[in-house]
């Protein structure tokens, strides 16, 4: 899927264009809108808001710290194997401190995600601060045609860029649990 983001100060058009694209057949977990705006947002019950989690780059973070635990859990090891300190106190307290250098490490990358904005929202932050909305779908092949023919009825919105975009199985997988969450 290909992300396209769109930058608005109106929230009551996101909600139109969101309202919109769901009619045309695209589905809630594609449409996303990141505002500081919170209050803002919580009214306009047809928006989708960024998960707070994920305005951080708290998922990748803690990717490249388990990278780097993967390569220091075996380091110990090893060491612990070439200075012979594996004959003398055996393998268990190796064993544990490379779990535990793993578990460090992904932890510390995490810890320092949550402090920093998400890697693809980075080029928004004056756009946030200035008040405004950024909107964007994730759409696939002929899903583009829809989303150009509803923004372009919507000429308040500006266009922001693109990006690589949710997995298309997440997606589907998030609205088939949307659907069966649902109170019948």
């Amino acid at each position: 899927m290909k992300r396209h983001y769109f930058i608005s100060d109106d929230l009551d058009d996101l909600e139109h264009v969101e309202e919109e694209l769901e009619h045309d057949g695209l589905v809630t977990p594609q449409i996303h809108v990141l505002s500081r705006d919170d209050a803002g947002v919580a009214h306009h019950p047809h928006l989708h808001e960024v998960e707070a989690v994920m305005r951080t780059d708290v998922v990748r973070s803690m990717k490249r710290g388990a990278i780097i635990g993967i390569i220091g859990a075996p380091t110990v090891l090893v060491l612990a194997y070439y200075f012979g300190l594996t004959e003398k106190y055996t393998w268990v307290p190796f064993i544990f401190l490379a779990i535990v250098v793993l578990g460090f490490c992904t932890w510390e990358g995490g810890f320092f995600g949550i402090q920093v904005p998400h890697y693809q929202f980075r080029q928004f932050e004056q756009d946030l601060a200035d008040g405004k909305h950024v909107f964007f779908v994730d759409v696939e092949g002929q899903q583009k045609e829809i989303l150009d023919r509803v923004i372009s009825n919507h000429p308040r919105l500006s266009y922001g860029g693109e990006a690589k975009g949710t997995a298309g199985w997440f997606v589907r997988a998030h609205q088939t649990f949307r659907q069966v969450k649902k109170p019948l």
